[in-house]
């Protein structure tokens, strides 16, 4: 009891490494194609209805960013490579990424498909936190080829504003007690959550500098922003003692996609159910995943969003899919609305491979199912599909074409 006690009120330093991927889609497109490397690449939609997903550095400096229209990032880089990007190959580097981090830290958070928070707390006592931190950025370089900044310190916030500053493909390590001399210089709009209406506000009392909230009184914050106004003060002085949540498996997986023009037509929205479920059928079976339940989302041309969704017994098989999400559209859609965008979506996730359907199953479906996953596993998504889906494909299917 006493050593627990000792334990608990022992000052421990806390080592957090925030990990990046940096340009994570356009990094992975250009290990399949380098001669994209040194040009400026948007990932997204098209010019007409799509938004960037990402860019490269080179497309950056002519103000090109994420979540822009695909339309005025090629107005602002008109010689931009348009890439409308190929999920299953980020979904593969991602999960390659996240194997390594797994095998190698005892404790580690997913944030994002390209995005980790690590707790390296206590090894410091046998180990330098920095040189692990190190050398585990050197081994995803290493066995994925993908570029990627980490940054380390005392708590998320100020280690997230470290890889920021390291990128691209850097490192750094702002020491204990050197927080606020790292934060001082940098603008207020670093600060990780803080809106742009926000940092205006701040703006028109002088403060733009993350030193000049430094100095500025809790009480005047608190004042003009109620209880944000300490979280701003917080920020600004590098105080963050939120805990690192372990990695889980995700719940549910999805896609959607957007029409070029509005659709009415029955045949075409059916046809990009088909495509979907398919590829998320795949994806399961290759996780070893099964779902229980399955829904639709369909966006009118107002943007006015509905969704369905029904529980099913567990499966990854599209001919048990399919079916029940065709149905789903029925009842979702009004018939006499054109649809902007549709998806599908597979939840209650669970560990397990596919069981044979002693009803409606042979050995022979379930031969031609394996058959089908190896095929696409090899050669890409899509290579093998049933014929209700080949016109969507690949080429015209795209995840990141969002409002």
């Amino acid at each position: 009891m006493l050593i627990l006690f000792s334990y608990l009120y022992m000052d421990i330093k806390r080592h957090i490494v925030h990990i990046d991927l940096d340009s994570f889609f356009v990094s992975v497109e250009r290990k399949f194609n380098p001669a994209l490397i040194g040009k400026p690449v948007i990932i997204g939609g098209s010019a007409e209805r799509g938004v960037v997903a990402s860019c490269s550095y080179e497309a950056r400096k002519y103000g090109v960013h994420s979540a822009m229209p695909t339309r005025q990032a090629l107005k602002l880089c008109p010689h931009a490579i348009v890439i409308h990007g190929t999920h299953g190959r980020y979904s593969d580097a991602s999960r390659e990424v996240t194997q390594i981090i797994h095998d190698s830290v005892p404790l580690y958070q997913k944030t994002s498909v390209d995005e980790f928070y690590i707790d390296l707390t206590g090894m410091d006592r046998f180990y330098d936190c920095y040189q692990v931190a190190r050398n585990l950025r050197q081994k995803v370089i290493r066995e994925t080829g993908l570029p990627i900044s980490f940054g380390m310190a005392s708590g998320k916030t100020v280690a997230k504003m470290a890889t920021n500053q390291a990128k691209p493909n850097g490192e750094l390590f702002v020491k204990h007690g050197d927080e606020l001399q790292f934060l001082a210089p940098l603008n207020i709009g670093k600060i990780p959550g803080l809106g742009e209406s926000t940092c205006q506000k701040l703006y028109q009392y002088g403060i733009e500098k993350i030193g000049d909230l430094q100095k500025t009184n809790i009480r005047f914050l608190e004042a003009v922003f109620g209880k944000a106004g300490r979280y701003l003060w917080e920020k600004a002085h590098g105080i963050d003692d939120s805990e690192i949540v372990p990695h889980s498996d995700r719940k549910s997986i999805s896609t959607e996609h957007t029409f070029m023009t509005n659709v009415n037509d029955l045949r075409t929205l059916e046809t990009s159910l088909v495509s979907m479920t398919e590829e998320l059928s795949g994806k399961l079976r290759r996780e070893n995943k099964l779902a229980s339940c399955m829904a639709i989302k369909v966006r009118y041309a107002n943007f006015e969003t509905h969704t369905q969704q029904q529980r099913i017994p567990l499966t990854a098989a599209e001919h048990i899919l399919i079916p029940g999400i065709k149905n789903l559209l029925k009842q979702a859609w009004n018939q006499h609305r054109p649809i902007r965008l549709i998806g599908v979506r597979l939840s209650n996730l669970c560990s397990g491979s596919y069981q044979i359907n002693l009803f409606e199953d042979n050995e022979e479906r379930i031969r031609l199912y394996q058959a089908m996953d190896k095929i696409n596993f090899k050669f890409g998504d899509k290579t093998v599909c049933r014929a209700a889906g080949m016109e969507i494909g690949t080429r015209n299917f795209n995840p990141f074409l969002k409002d």
